[in-house]
Order: structure tokens, then sequence, then C-alpha cells
């Protein structure tokens, strides 16, 4: 059975669209599936349509979070919860063609365990597949996890992987895609060209996209603090240079050996306001990890499922 996660945030009037048009392509193909809608915390009557639905069929079930989580968490919450032998995400906004399932489960009977749908092509805008481009290469260049060209967000997967993250990993500051692709199981990259959504303003906010730069980015690199090694143990070479070049002046030369004074107050003071600011930057992105560390110490759940569903 395959299980399908539905995305739902304020989505109560596309639930039942989706349901019917997931129902006539599967059917079609003789996919048994079970349809799991998650609301990520909509306050409007999104989550009382799912559970309608539920209410009126076998296959479907709905689940309600306890606050908005971004739609990483409620990924994690759907995997929780299915019960089929693979899973795939839907997101409600058409921009991923649903006979992409089909091809990715015939995949799936294949054997392969990890099917990656990625956006090859993409209708956003310039400026928006720009930044997108420019995004995801980046990430791969600073990630220690590699990321598709066109950057996927959602996946395929085998419930061998769908056990391995609901009882090994902890999902908090990081991705569901990340996790998935830090598992390895040499995935499988499926293309397919992202079509303009049905939603006419993205619910990605600039606040969640900057979240999630930073989690995808702590999560999966340790490109920072590499950086911040290099860069002490190069200033403390030159900081051993100077002093070396000091004493030798004071032993050997004179306070005038470029025919000038050497630098004294101006140039301490910069030399101070430098190293001061960059301590403090490397501060901040230790005190990145370290704030993830004393999270994940913490075990708080990544997401809260409410227990009136």
């Amino acid at each position: 059975m395959l299980s399908l996660i539905l995305l739902s945030y304020y989505s109560g009037e596309r639930i039942n669209n989706v349901y019917d048009k997931i129902c006539l392509l599967l059917s079609k193909y003789e996919i048994p599936f079970e349809f799991i809608v998650i609301d990520d915390g909509s306050t409007d009557d999104s989550f009382k349509i799912a559970k309608k639905l539920e209410s009126s069929n076998n296959n479907v079930r709905a689940y309600q979070l306890s606050k908005n989580y971004s739609s990483h968490y409620a990924i994690f919450a759907g995997l929780s919860v299915c019960e089929g032998k693979c899973v795939t995400i839907l997101p409600d906004d058409e921009q991923q063609p649903y006979s992409s399932i089909v091809d990715m489960y015939r995949i799936w009977e294949q054997g392969e365990k990890v099917i990656i749908p990625y956006r090859e092509k993409r209708n956003d805008g310039y400026l928006n597949n720009l930044l997108s481009h420019s995004y995801y290469k980046i990430i791969n260049y600073l990630s220690e996890v590699t990321f598709p060209k066109g950057g996927a967000d959602s996946f395929f997967i085998d419930r061998e992987l769908i056990d391995l993250i609901n009882h090994r990993i902890h999902p908090i500051n990081t991705s569901s895609i990340i996790e998935v692709l830090r598992l390895g199981f040499s995935p499988v990259y499926y293309p397919y060209e992202r079509v303009k959504g049905i939603n006419n303003k993205s619910r990605w906010t600039l606040k969640k996209k900057i979240r999630l730069f930073k989690d995808t980015f702590f999560s999966s690199s340790t490109w920072p603090i590499k950086i911040i090694t290099n860069l002490g143990l190069f200033f403390s070479l030159i900081a051993f240079l100077i002093i070396v070049f000091y004493v030798y002046i004071k032993i050997f030369g004179n306070l005038n050996f470029w025919g000038e004074i050497l630098p004294g107050w101006t140039s301490t003071i910069i030399i101070v306001s430098f190293f001061s600011g960059l301590i403090l930057f490397s501060l901040g992105i230790i005190a990145e990890y370290i704030w993830r560390i004393y999270e994940e110490v913490k075990a708080r759940p990544g997401y809260i499922v409410k227990k009136n569903n």
C-alpha cells in the first residue's frame, strides 16, 4: 500500500479536489493507497473538511498539529502515522504533476528505496528561478549533503527509511529532505517540470525562508566551524610574525625602521576592532551550533499532534 501525505495549510477548498483526482488516477493504475491529511495548524475550517472526508472514506485519515510548524515538520508528523510500505508527499498546490506519483511507484516496485523528484524546470518567474538556483548552488558548495540541481523538497521512500526516520532521527532544527538524503541508499532522481501553483501567494514568508536556510545550512554543513579554525590558525601565524618583527626591531633596530615612526595608536585601534568583530562573529556561528545541540539535549518534540484527532 502507498501512503500519500497531503500537507494542508488553509487548504480546505482544495482537499476534496485533490483526493478526487488522486482516487481517479490511482484506481486507474490499481495502486492501493491511504490518504493522510496533516493540517499544519490552520485556524479556518480546513481540518473540519479533512475530518468530514475521513468519515466518508475508509482510506482517509486526518491529523492536526498544535500550531504551524512549517511543511517539513508536517512531513515528519505524516511519516510517524503512515502505515504503507512506501510513502510520498503531496503538496496541495499541484505544482508537482500527480502522474509523477505513478512513475515513482513503478520505480519503487523495481526495488529502489529512495526516489527524489527534482525540479528540472520551474515557472516561478525569472527572479524566483534565479534565487532558487543560486540557493541550491551555494548549499551544495557548503553542505555535506548534495541536492539535485533544480532543488527538491519532496521524496518517495520505502518502509525501511520510514522506520529509520521515525525511530532514529530527532526531527528538530532540520528538514525532511536533508534527513532522507543523508541516509544514502543511492537515491534515484526523477525530473519533472514544476508548473505555476494554484496558490496566489506563497505561504513561505521571508521569516520562514530564512529559518529554513539556517536549519539546512547548520544541520548539513561543518564549513563555518572549519573556516573559524582556519582563520584562527592564519591570524595566529600573522600575529606570531608581527611579534617576531617587533622583537627584532626592539633589539637590533630602531623605531624609525621604515624611515618614520612605527604605527601606533590608530593601527592598534583598527587591529583590535577588526579582531573583536571577527571574534564576535565566530562566537555567533559557534552559538548557532551550540543552540541546536541544546535543543537536541532537551529532547523536545519537533511537532505535536493534537489528541482530539
